[in-house]
Formats: C-alpha cells, sequence, structure tokens
C-alpha cells in the first residue's frame, strides 16, 4: 500500500514536484515567465538541502538545452523547464537532443509566441516542437503535470524507447492555479522510477561517440528511421508504465481519455486545460438529452492515431479544437485528426476545424456548446466553416481599441 499526502500547490509546484520525486541529478536552467516559479522552487530546495541534485543558471535557453542533453548523455537523471520563445531559441538543440537518445524531461509551461507579445498560453510553442523527436504529454490539472512528469521519466529512459520527453501545461490557467494534489511518498515514487541506468554513457575511461557526423543520406535515413520506430513505441510503454502507476498510487492515465464518448453523436476533441471547460460542457449538454462527448489527447508525440480513430469512428460529428493556429492553414491538430481518420470506411459525416484559446483567451461554457451546436448544424456540409471563436462582446471591445488606435494616429 502507498502513501500519499496532499497539498494545494500551482501547476508550477507540481512540476518542481514532478523533478524533486523523479530524483533529478542536474537542473540546467534560465527564468522565463510563466515558468520562473518551479526553477525558483527547486533552487530554494537545492540551497536548503532538501534535494540532492545541481542546479546552474546558464546565459540563455540555448545553453541551457545544450548542457541538458551533454548531462543526460554523461549519466544524469535532468530536469528543466521553458516556455514560449525560450522554447524556440532552444529549438536548434531539442532536434539534437533527441538524436543524441538522451532521454532528459522538459516542461514547457505554454505562452504564446510574439508578435504581438503576451504572457498568456496558446500552443504554438510546444506544438513548434512536434517534429523534433522528444515525446509530447500534455496535462489538464496539477495532479497531471505532477503525474506526467513521472510517467515521462519511465518512457523516455526505457531502452525501447530512449528519447527526451516535453510535458506541456498551460500558463497562467495552470502554472499560477492552484489544485489538491497527491504526492507520494519518495519512496514510493523511487519504487515507481528506479535510478537511471544510462545506456553507453560518456566517460573517460570507455570513450563513446555520441552524434557523430553522418555524410550519408542512408546511414541519416537509417538514424531517423530508429528514431521514429522508438518514438512509436512509446505509447506501449506508456501504456504498460500507466498500468503499474494506476496499481500503485490509484490513477489511471492513457494517451488519450475518453469522458461521456461511449453513446454520442458528437463529439470534442480537446486537449489541455480547456478540456475542464469542454467536459463541463458536455454534462450541460447531456442534461438537455444532447448526445455529447469529449475525447482529450494527453499523448501528442507519438500521435495516439489508432485510438483516435477507435473513438471518432463511427460518430455522426466531431469537432476538433485548436488551442494554435498554423497560419494559412488552420489548426494544427485538425489535420492530424483528419489524417487518423481518411481510410476508415466509417470515418464522421463532419470533422469541423475550431480554434479557439489564442493568446490565453478565455473560453466559456458557452462557446464550448456553441461548438456542438455549430457541429451539428454542419452535418451534411461538403465544405463547414472553419469555427473561430470570439464572443460578441469580445469583438466590439477590440473593434473599439482599433479605432481608437487609428484616431490616435490620424
Amino acid at each position: 500500500m502507498t502513501s500519499t499526502r496532499s497539498m494545494l500547490m500551482t501547476g508550477n509546484l507540481a512540476a518542481a514536484w514532478g523533478a524533486r520525486l523523479g530524483r533529478a541529478d542536474y537542473i540546467p536552467a534560465y527564468p522565463i515567465t510563466p515558468q520562473t516559479e518551479i526553477i525558483e522552487t527547486i533552487a530554494k530546495w537545492v540551497r536548503t538541502g532538501e534535494i540532492d541534485a545541481k542546479l546552474v543558471q546558464m546565459e540563455s535557453e540555448h545553453s541551457m538545452l545544450t548542457a541538458a542533453g551533454a548531462a543526460s548523455l554523461a549519466g544524469a537523471r535532468v530536469f528543466t523547464a521553458t516556455s514560449s520563445q525560450g522554447l524556440l531559441y532552444a529549438l536548434e538543440m531539442l532536434y539534437n537532443i533527441a538524436g543524441w537518445r538522451a532521454p532528459m524531461v522538459l516542461v514547457n509551461v505554454a505562452r504564446a509566441l510574439a508578435a504581438p507579445i503576451t504572457l498568456e498560453p496558446d500552443h504554438n510553442d510546444i506544438l513548434a516542437a512536434r517534429d523534433s523527436g522528444f515525446l509530447q504529454f500534455h496535462a489538464e490539472t496539477c495532479q497531471e503535470v505532477l503525474d506526467l512528469i513521472l510517467l515521462a521519466y519511465r518512457v523516455a529512459e526505457d531502452s525501447s524507447v530512449l528519447l527526451p520527453a516535453i510535458v506541456n501545461l498551460d500558463g497562467f490557467y495552470l502554472s499560477f492555479t492552484r489544485e489538491k494534489v497527491d504526492l507520494p511518498s519518495e519512496e514510493d515514487a523511487a519504487a515507481f522510477l528506479p535510478d537511471y541506468k544510462p545506456v553507453n554513457p560518456f566517460s573517460a575511461s570507455n570513450p563513446v561517440s555520441k552524434g557523430a557526423t553522418v555524410l550519408n543520406g542512408a546511414l541519416y535515413s537509417y538514424f531517423k528511421y530508429h528514431m521514429h520506430a522508438s518514438s512509436l513505441r512509446a505509447r506501449d510503454v506508456f501504456e504498460k508504465a500507466s498500468a503499474e502507476f494506476e496499481r500503485m498510487f490509484g490513477r489511471s492515465y492513457s494517451p488519450v481519455e475518453t469522458f461521456m464518448a461511449d453513446d454520442a453523436e458528437i463529439v470534442l476533441v480537446i486537449s489541455n486545460s480547456f478540456s475542464t471547460i469542454g467536459k463541463q460542457a458536455v454534462k450541460r449538454l447531456r442534461n438537455r438529452g444532447i448526445q455529447a462527448g469529449l475525447i482529450k489527447l494527453r499523448m501528442l508525440r507519438p500521435f495516439p492515431s489508432s485510438l483516435v480513430a477507435r473513438y471518432l469512428s463511427g460518430r455522426r460529428g466531431v469537432a476538433v479544437f485548436d488551442q494554435n493556429i498554423s497560419l494559412g492553414f488552420g489548426g494544427i491538430i485538425y489535420s492530424e485528426v483528419l489524417t487518423s481518420l481518411y481510410h476508415r470506411r466509417n470515418r464522421p459525416q463532419l470533422i469541423l476545424p475550431v480554434i479557439g484559446g489564442l493568446g490565453g483567451k478565455q473560453i466559456t461554457i458557452e462557446e464550448m456548446e456553441r461548438i456542438f451546436e455549430a457541429t451539428k448544424n454542419e452535418l451534411g456540409s461538403e465544405s463547414p466553416e472553419p469555427l473561430f471563436l470570439m464572443r460578441s462582446e469580445e469583438l466590439e471591445r477590440t473593434m473599439n481599441l482599433v479605432k481608437t488606435a487609428k484616431e490616435v494616429h490620424s
């Protein structure tokens, strides 16, 4: 029987506890809002001797990730965190670290990308890293932040995977929101996540080569294929680790979570913290006799295509909520859901693209209900109109600001 204690904590504090219970050895750091609380908390624990780890303030996110990957290859269990422009500044190193097969864990506190500058979240930062080779796990709650960090280490360090992982949480909506979190004891966390045993680590007495130059397309393709195959294996490894996690701690995690979806005719696909509002909308619609349901994407890389197809095939309508925008196309996750369903004979009659929550725009329950209504109205349409969420009062307020700006410059 495992022992736990409950605490009210922010998503950032839950991330710090994930690093602590995961017994991270090395934390290279560089501050950026809204991630800074994570590093401040870990720095305090290091200073007071509550954890036995080395924290180093680097001069940039690029340096931070370079140090992180190198330390992982040397045999350290590595944790770090960033956000938004910081993640993009380090993007070059994400590809290197994945190619090095360095199984570290990076927390991204999602924040929209400049310009215009904002501190609030959407997912264009984390999705810019979707092709890097990092596994991606997305959290709805503070509890998930903590648990997914422990699971991410288990999956990343598995000898059949050996890829780094990102755990994503929404800035402000989750990073600074306090929720009840059940903390496993350090002994139980260690039983679930044993010590890291690196494969062929850097050693002065046993030199090894990592990330060697490959001036040969066939050899380069060989390495990329094996990275791809390892990423695909991560789903099975995650499911097995989750089953053990549930036996030990009583909380169940799958790559795709379903909510009141068994008999749903219209299903909303969503991820991260707005999933909570989506679930509330589904409950209200069910109370009105509407067969609504929701599936939440917890794993984005590898993309759980077969699970998405299983849960969405045979539905009348599906709406895909993207808290991101690929300019000139639309939502990024929309295209991945479409790809998962295209070859299914019983694919849904309609798959509606929805974009909302950009730059932290608040999404209300009524807006979530509007998504289901629009999906129902578009059934039978061969070219459904994408839904871009903005309430009338928000549009009016925005246009007033635009008008004021024009008057100032006229």
